[in-house]
């Protein structure tokens, strides 16, 4: 179990050190702004859609190991989903980093790093701020979005 935990934590810094999609989106139709003030992250997600469809999605901005890797796992898995499948994964994400999934994450693929988060609840809100913004994102909402 050991090697595994130090396989995710290795997973999550590289993440954290070399994002994936970190860059500004400037043909985004859809954006929105997170803030965590417990840990002080913010972040801008830029996504652009064709119908429903995400074509491409972006993320900027600053904040922990945690959430910078999350934000980069998040929009490696957005890409080419439909709204509806990125609301179904984000709803299976949120309930396996709270704890609140019953049996195996493995349908998470590579998500499933974030699984550990739910035994420290302060960091909950780091995993899921990109998560939170994704969804302002696409909902349209032009309110920043806030993990309190």
């Amino acid at each position: 179990m050991a090697d595994l935990r130090d396989l995710y934590q290795e997973l999550i810094l590289e993440h954290s050190k070399t994002p994936r999609n970190y860059r500004e989106l400037k043909e985004a139709d859809r954006k929105a702004e997170g803030y965590n003030p417990l840990c002080g992250d913010r972040f801008t997600v830029y996504i652009r859609m064709q119908g429903d469809l995400i074509q491409d999605i972006a993320f900027q901005g600053s904040g922990c190991a945690i959430s910078k890797a999350s934000a980069s796992m998040m929009t490696q898995s957005m890409k080419g989903k439909t709204r509806e499948q990125a609301k179904e994964l984000f709803q299976h994400f949120h309930r396996t980093v709270t704890g609140e999934k019953n049996g195996d994450s493995a349908d998470l693929g590579k998500l499933t790093v974030f699984a550990g988060v739910a035994e420290f609840p302060t960091r909950v809100k780091c995993a899921t701020l990109a998560w939170h913004t994704l969804q302002a994102a696409l909902e349209g909402k032009q309110d920043s979005v806030s993990t309190e």
